[in-house]
């Protein structure tokens, strides 16, 4: 198991590329399952959650390769309908192969999936809403099964607007012959890139980044070659990396106008951002920042991945902020390691009260989880002294690389076996 070393309290410098986006490339990766066509999909980053979809997709009985940024998905025989738990338990993501073997072939079972302990994220909306497209759903040995007759076209509406559920319906609608339409809708830009690849392969969607999308679904779907969107979670990371350590950075490969809500919040707080088409510059404030408080949304609100970051930022903010968490209800994990290094944090139900102090002082403290491990990594940078992180392989699930990204920007941060 690795550690990472960080030794902070030095401004940053330099510049980075930003890698594709671990939650765009997810969905289109199982995508590849609606067709028995050749698919090619760069910009795709090399993480464990991406090596676990490949293991899933691979077992079903796709042929693919993948490294150097690019997957390449064939079929040369009958695919598997089952997703074990074995393979299932690593990543919840990996239901999101349901949608399109059920289309596809009127059959999926997959076991209950696992994940970040994060909090629950229930797995009924994605089957109401197949429900509703004419699935019967049934359970056996821990296991969801889901069958049908014939899919029919249909109106969804969801309860929440759930990002998994919204993709697993849109790849579902798309090998059925009509026009679906889902309301209340996930409007993340992720979605907006699945709509994009989904009508590449033959099935155009309309409204994605709405809360209507429209899915005009095809008989059967063709090959696809398409190209990642950059990833906005690791942007807006190294993003409060650079403002709470200090410094001017550039971030390449990036795209500013997925992260309109962190960019107003960072500028409140005193944080000189620029914005170019696909780059953009952070110089942090001379001195401590002023402190912004926070409240995580469906986009274009905040996003719940980036509160943990943002928490390690405002530690050490010149006054008093708050973190109102709306989406999951153990996303505060981090909060005590946080307070390990110096940080004020008081925690009650879904708010953090953050009194900014002068400085964090480096500690040993362990991740709890992918966006916690991501907040220790920016509050060890602005920290003085050296910080042990454990148990990184969380953080490993969702950053391509980030002891070297690191280094490029000015971090002082190795990869050591604990």
């Amino acid at each position: 198991m690795d550690n990472f070393i960080i030794r902070g309290g030095r401004p940053l410098s330099g510049q980075t590329m930003i890698s594709g986006s671990k939650n765009a490339a997810l969905p289109i990766l199982a995508a590849t399952l609606l067709t028995k066509e050749k698919c090619e999909i760069k910009n795709v980053p090399e993480l464990m959650d991406i090596k676990s979809t490949f293991e899933l997709l691979n077992y079903l009985g796709k042929n693919c390769f993948y490294g150097y940024g690019n997957f390449v998905a064939e079929e040369h025989g009958a695919l598997k309908l089952h997703a074990p738990y074995d393979l299932v338990r690593k990543m919840r993501a990996s239901m999101l192969v349901s949608g399109p073997l059920l289309a596809r072939f009127k059959k999926a079972r997959f076991s209950l999936p696992g994940g970040c302990s994060i909090g629950m994220r229930p797995i009924d909306i994605h089957l109401e809403g197949f429900k509703k497209l004419g699935a019967q759903v049934s359970y056996e040995k821990g296991d969801v099964i889901l069958t049908a007759k014939k899919l029919k076209p249909g109106t969804v509406k969801f309860r929440f607007p759930s990002v998994g559920a919204t993709e697993n319906l849109m790849m579902c609608a798309a090998l059925i012959e009509g026009v679906t339409t889902l309301e209340n809708c996930a409007r993340e830009p992720e979605i907006e890139d699945l709509a994009a690849a989904l009508t590449k392969m033959g099935a155009p969607v309309e409204g994605a980044g709405t809360p209507t999308i429209k899915i005009h679904g095809a008989a059967a779907l063709k090959g696809l070659k398409y190209s990642v969107m950059p990833d906005r979670i690791e942007t807006g990371t190294f993003m409060l990396l650079a403002a709470a350590a200090g410094g001017k950075i550039k971030l390449l490969n990036a795209a500013p106008r997925n992260l309109d809500a962190l960019i107003r919040c960072m500028k409140k707080a005193g944080v000189k951002i620029t914005a170019y088409k696909d780059s953009i510059e952070v110089e942090a404030v001379r001195g401590r920042p002023k402190p912004v408080s926070v409240s995580t949304k469906p986009h274009p609100g905040f996003p719940t991945d980036l509160q943990a970051p943002w928490m390690a930022f405002m530690a050490r903010a010149a006054g008093v902020s708050e973190v109102h968490e709306h989406i999951f209800e153990n996303r505060f994990m981090h909060a005590p390691e946080l307070v390990r290094m110096g940080a004020d944090i008081t925690v009650t139900d879904k708010k953090a009260v953050v009194r900014g102090v002068a400085e964090l002082l480096g500690a040993p403290v362990m991740a709890s989880d992918l966006r916690a491990g991501a907040a220790l990594v920016v509050a060890a940078a602005a920290a003085r002294g050296r910080t042990v992180i454990r148990r990184i392989y969380h953080i490993d699930r969702g950053y391509e690389k980030l002891e070297h990204k690191l280094k490029d920007l000015g971090v002082d941060a190795t990869r050591v076996k604990a």
